[in-house]
């Protein structure tokens, strides 16, 4: 894949992460900063350029499917913007305008689309069956009534429960395939909804995805961030048809999963421990704290985490979602 490719496909997800137009400047910020980040790979394209080339429209998207001579890499280009547009667990009707658009533009004939969203939508991070019915306040709620105590939790199980999860989506952003990095965030959705029920706390999914994003890990940006470091990494190798490739270099994404999920994890633990008093600020600050030292910690288990990738398939990791 040429730095051409890499630059084409990535302003294909940035479209796509605009696409609704309704995107919060948070996660506009998010993705700024992923895009900074990753413009400093090393042969990486001037993301930091490209980042403000599609706000802007100074790179197009037709230019950027022009670029895209091999068909293989044109299919891979939908199911990016597929997977983007549906990171955040729905796609508005302009999403679904914007890829019947690319769709169209990419030559991508419907029974290949089909197939490509077949493959990407079981992952989708909404993660029914992993979180109950009943809804409770958000992130950022007022403090409990002090009769309110949160349940006792195990705290070693839960440790080795966090780590499980953070093992697993370290070895998921080992694989090339999209539905792998599809199935970081259900995950972690799964992850925070058994610490949280841990403590003695039902919740539903839209208040863990808030929960996840009040502590700021967006859905969308986390998608793009997998997304491009996978594409700069060159997991992908060539593409001949469909999203194909052997493991690769530890170096490009994993230790970014591992540590998110988790940073997140031990964020939740402390948060329904202490009875979900935390505010939004909190949050992002005690998250970050952990991050740095979680990105350390990883290099730790990888040996783990490099077995577990070489045996993970999509109907297991899927099994793992549902809780089967």
């Amino acid at each position: 894949m040429t730095s051409q490719d890499q630059k084409a496909l990535l302003a294909i997800a940035l479209y796509a992460a605009f696409a609704d137009g309704a995107k919060h400047d948070r996660e506009r910020e998010e993705i700024r900063r992923i895009a900074e980040s990753l413009g400093s790979e090393a042969h990486a394209p001037d993301l930091r350029t490209l980042y403000q080339d599609v706000l802007l429209k100074r790179f197009t998207l037709e230019q950027a499917v022009a670029s895209l001579a091999d068909e293989g890499l044109r299919h891979y280009a939908y199911e990016v913007a597929l997977c983007v547009c549906e990171a955040d667990g729905q796609i508005t009707e302009i999403e679904r305008g914007f890829l019947q658009q690319l769709k169209a533009k990419l030559g991508v004939a419907e029974a290949q689309a089909q197939a490509i969203q077949r493959e990407v939508e079981p992952f989708i991070p909404v993660a029914e069956s992993a979180v109950a019915a009943a809804p409770v306040a958000v992130a950022a709620a007022a403090p409990s009534p002090a009769s309110a105590v949160p349940a006792r939790a195990n705290e070693a199980e839960l440790d080795r429960s966090i780590l499980n999860y953070a093992l697993l989506n370290g070895a998921l952003e080992l694989l090339p395939q999209s539905w792998a990095s599809m199935a970081i965030v259900p995950l972690q959705v799964k992850m925070v909804y058994s610490i949280g029920q841990a403590h003695g706390v039902s919740m539903d999914q839209g208040h863990i995805k808030e929960f996840i994003a009040a502590a700021g890990v967006g859905i969308t940006s986390q998608y793009v961030e997998q997304m491009g470091r996978k594409l700069l990494g060159g997991l992908l190798g060539k593409v001949a048809g469909k999203t194909l490739g052997s493991i690769g270099s530890a170096a490009t994404g994993m230790a970014f999963s591992f540590a998110t999920t988790y940073a997140l994890g031990q964020v939740a633990k402390r948060y329904y421990a202490g009875g979900r008093v935390m505010s939004t600020e909190v949050l992002r600050e005690t998250f970050q704290s952990l991050l740095g030292p979680a990105k350390q910690l990883q290099s730790q288990y990888l040996p783990q985490i490099q077995n577990k990738a070489a045996t993970l398939d999509a109907g297991q990791v899927m099994a793992m979602i549902r809780g089967r």
